[in-house]
């Protein structure tokens, strides 16, 4: 296995959950951490855990593209890529037995570029917004259009489309897997445990930072690829768009010049959240409603940054 495969994580102030990442991925070959300016001694954590340490440069904006590119580009730097990279957020945890079942499973499928499985929240119990993420990462089994930040991916396959994005702040993932499918290649979610991960996600504020991550990646995934017959991101937007923004407008000066019956238009939220209740249950029905103010702000701040010019920030929320 060393030969053939490698792992990079990426993180940032990840305290004792790098420790737990950097033990999980021990005797995969090479183990590139790349930190993004951490102050929390993450630095030297990984150094003792007996990983590469790539340290970005400060001056440059942080983005998790560029991170993952810079692992990628410390594992060449001293010869040819192995055959397989698993990649990994800093605050996941390998699961057992993943990696074996992955890189089985893209040796066999030679058209497979990624494999990735099934991501766990650690604590779901902490709060509704990390069970909102643990239902986000419980994906359908088999063919999939993208994967996560956690994937075990075939090197010449990223080679082959140019690595991730590094300019992108978010969704990096999703677009890259755009291009993959373009050249032919194929992305597989398997039946198999991946990673825990903690997204430590406690308050409305954080949750609220996240969502509008979130729709920040919709609308530039839209213009990067948006164009039939991918229309990556064009629906996540419109629909961020219309909940988010359109319909609030609308309901308000509708009700404020004409009527107050216009007011009843604000009745589509509950019926909208009973509705996808019925699918997902209420309380994801409620989140994925409301999250689509944070989301249509996000998407605001993307078209107001590409039409002045300004520089991508990172949305953190922890």
């Amino acid at each position: 296995m060393p030969e053939t495969m490698a792992a990079v994580l990426i993180g940032r102030n990840e305290g004792a959950r790098l420790e737990r990442a950097l033990a999980s991925v021990a005797g995969l070959g090479r183990v590139i951490y790349v930190d993004s300016g951490s102050t929390d001694g993450s630095v030297t954590a990984a150094q003792a855990a007996g990983a590469e340490v790539v340290a970005l440069d400060l001056s440059v904006p942080f983005t998790a593209a560029r991170a993952r590119n810079a692992g990628v580009d410390a594992l060449r730097a001293l010869g040819p890529l192995p055959d397989y990279i698993q990649f990994m957020d800093g605050d996941c945890e390998l699961q057992p037995g993943w990696t074996d079942t992955a890189r089985a499973f893209l040796s066999s499928h030679p058209e497979a570029a990624v494999a990735c499985g099934r991501r766990r929240e650690r604590f779901p119990e902490a709060s509704v917004y990390n069970r909102l993420c643990d239902a986000e990462w419980d994906t359908p089994i088999g063919p999939a259009r993208a994967c996560g930040g956690d994937a075990l991916i075939r090197s010449s396959a990223l080679e082959a489309v140019g690595g991730y994005n590094p300019a992108l702040i978010a969704g990096e993932e999703p677009e890259m897997c755009v291009r993959l499918r373009a050249a032919g290649w194929t992305i597989w979610r398997l039946d198999h445990e991946m990673t825990l991960h903690d997204a430590a996600i406690t308050r409305l504020g954080q949750w609220w930072k996240r969502s509008k991550r979130a729709g920040h990646a919709f609308a530039e995934g839209a213009a990067l690829h948006g164009a039939p017959p991918e229309r990556h991101g064009v629906d996540a937007t419109r629909r961020a768009l219309f909940w988010g923004l359109a319909l609030p407008v609308v309901t308000v000066l509708a009700g404020v010049t004409l009527s107050g019956w216009a007011w009843s238009l604000a009745l589509a939220y509950p019926v909208q959240v009973l509705r996808l209740s019925r699918r997902f249950g209420p309380e994801q029905g409620l989140f994925l409603v409301l999250a689509k103010f944070p989301e249509a702000l996000g998407a605001l701040q993307f078209y107001t940054r590409r039409r002045t010019g300004g520089t991508a920030r990172l949305i953190e929320y922890k």
